[in-house]
């Protein structure tokens, strides 16, 4: 009995009061999109066991999402922004999210277990969450590209390693030991940090620098922008943030392109030169 009409009213009243934190109000075009994709998807399976004859969401247009503006820090934002975070507890935090473009909930689930400061990488096997009652979840990134191995540079690997002494110097003091399994970023008794206190911490030290209104997850917008002007290949930006495919780096960082292909074609121009001037003469015939 599932009609277009039922699924364009839910859609609207989505949009009108579809929160259910307690707040009033509607979700957004794109959660409620989400809402779209998940039906399509239960409906076609419906289809395909022969329980439905037909997909009524293929009939409903899903809310217009409009895209939102990016906004990203260059290199002296970038440097000011660490420098009014050295002396805070979110410092480590924020300078590996600058160096790696992890996720917040990447970074707040990474343990020492999987960080391998020799060879100078860390494995990317988990995210955290925090539920409306409090309460901390761990699981596996919901894509397999999500699930990564990052490479570290020299300068990571030293503030990491000054991280983790200051973490080892912390729970001796507490009678304690550092273990494999612990969280690299925490409270001093090891449980985690809240998702919205690093992100209020985050804006504080923000308005402090005097930078740009940016959020935190604009920090891995800031390091693929960073990355591709300094003509690191796309492919390698979509495998250290964990997309699933080079084009959704490319459309997602489409701002930096016209910069590159303008780099490009003069490296193009330099090259051709080069050829045009050590071109021989070309041998007599006879």
């Amino acid at each position: 009995q599932l009609s277009a009409a039922h699924l364009r009213a839910y859609y609207s009243k989505a949009l009108a009061e579809g929160r259910k934190d307690g707040k009033s109000g509607g979700l957004s075009p794109r959660s409620v999109t989400h809402h779209h994709r998940v039906l399509y998807n239960a409906l076609s399976d419906g289809v395909k066991s022969g329980i439905l004859v037909r997909n009524v969401a293929q009939a409903v247009d899903p809310p217009r999402v409009s895209k939102t503006e990016m906004r990203t820090l260059d290199n002296d934002g970038v440097r000011v922004l660490l420098e009014i975070a050295k002396d805070t507890i979110y410092h480590p935090l924020i300078h590996l999210a600058v160096y790696t473009g992890m996720r917040r909930s990447e970074l707040l689930a990474l343990r020492w277990q999987s960080v391998d400061l020799d060879l100078a990488t860390l494995s990317v096997v988990q995210v955290m969450h925090r539920l409306r009652g409090g309460r901390f979840i761990f699981e596996p990134p919901k894509t397999a590209k999500s699930r990564r191995m990052v490479a570290l540079s020299p300068t990571a690997v030293l503030a990491l390693r000054a991280h983790k002494e200051r973490q080892v110097s912390d729970k001796i003091l507490m009678g304690s030991s550092l273990y494999d399994q612990d969280l690299v970023f925490c409270h001093p008794d090891g449980s985690p940090l809240k998702p919205d206190t690093v992100t209020h911490a985050f804006a504080d030290l923000m308005s402090k620098a005097r930078l740009p209104k940016i959020r935190f997850h604009d920090l891995r917008h800031t390091h693929a922008s960073l990355m591709l002007k300094a003509n690191v290949h796309p492919k390698i930006v979509s495998e250290r943030l964990g997309h699933a495919s080079v084009s959704i780096t490319l459309d997602t960082y489409s701002h930096v392109a016209p910069g590159l292909q303008a780099a490009a074609a003069l490296r193009f121009d330099e090259g051709m030169a080069e050829i045009e001037t050590s071109k021989e003469p070309a041998e007599k015939v006879g």
